[in-house]
């Protein structure tokens, strides 16, 4: 499973990298992203909760 984040979405707010800091973090521009690889397998909950909790819908999981 892998997660993706909408950068044209995002609106910065913070909430996944909250939640899920091994996975998601702020890039240049001051948006989230989420790491390149694979989510380990201990993550996967954790980035749920992250992608159900952002407010625009930014993350998704596949």
């Amino acid at each position: 499973m892998r997660a993706t984040v909408n950068q044209d979405t995002c609106i910065s707010c913070g909430m996944c990298i909250d939640i899920c800091p091994d996975i998601f973090s702020y890039n240049s521009e001051g948006k989230s992203s989420a790491i390149d690889d694979d989510i380990p397998e201990t993550e996967i909950d954790s980035a749920q909760e992250a992608a159900d909790a952002c407010p625009v819908d930014a993350i998704e999981l596949s």
